[in-house]
């Protein structure tokens, strides 16, 4: 990068006034952690919101009690992994019926029409949110799906 490049976005940084507030995040965004979600398995939060959105981490089916995987089926696994997302969503002021994108993160693209099955229990099909499902090559935990959203939070 050219010296001159480096030196312009140095200014922007320090130039920009820190805004802190509670938990060291800037004022524009709050941080949630969500009762009746399983803890986070490394260093993030359930959640971030900023505006009326929510910004949900990517979740795996864990069991919020136990930490354990919950369901040896794709269909088992993501309703575990949507009644985590719900219950995150709940933390920060919405419910999953508010989503407005959703990731689906796949082992095998084989079980798609299965976790389609599970998944259109928790949508409806004229009022579901926009969504994208990628092949993934493992998930934490030998996970056999997870998922991600963003939610509008009322």
């Amino acid at each position: 990068m050219p010296a001159s490049m480096g030196d312009a976005s140095s200014a922007v940084r320090s130039s920009t006034p820190a805004r802190e507030v509670e938990n060291d995040v800037t004022e524009h965004r709050q941080t949630v952690n969500a009762p009746g979600a399983p803890a986070a398995i490394g260093p993030y939060n359930h959640a971030v919101r900023t505006g009326n959105l929510l910004f949900c981490s990517g979740q795996i089916p864990l069991d919020p009690d136990t930490g354990e995987i919950v369901g040896s089926t794709p269909a088992d696994q993501t309703r575990q992994c949507l009644r985590n997302l719900d219950a995150i969503a709940r933390g920060g002021g919405a419910s999953l019926a508010d989503a407005v994108r959703v990731g689906v993160f796949l082992v095998d693209m084989g079980a798609f029409a299965e976790v389609n099955e599970a998944y259109a229990e928790f949508f409806a099909e004229d009022d579901a949110p926009a969504r994208y499902a990628f092949g993934v090559a493992s998930l934490p935990r030998g996970a056999l799906v997870g998922f991600e959203a963003i939610v509008a939070v009322p």
